[in-house]
């Protein structure tokens, strides 16, 4: 439930700085858009995003580097 969560609040990040973003090109501030899209808060959500996901891949294994194997 937790990646759900976290997964969500990315996904809200991503489209609030897309709003940013179009809000910058109809104002016509294309190098600010570009900025913002290459090293702004755009890319830093996204990086978000990528690490959410990479983290969700990397297996069941605990904090000690040991299988969740439950009752033996």
């Amino acid at each position: 439930m937790k990646y759900a969560k976290q997964a969500q609040g990315a996904l809200e990040g991503i489209d609030q700085a897309l709003a940013q973003l179009l809000n910058l090109i109809k104002r016509g501030e294309n190098d600010k858009a570009i900025k913002f899209m290459t090293e702004g808060l755009l890319k830093e959500r996204y990086e978000e995003m990528q690490n959410i996901i990479t983290i969700s891949q990397a297996g069941s294994l605990g904090a000690r580097g040991t299988g969740n194997i439950g009752n033996i």
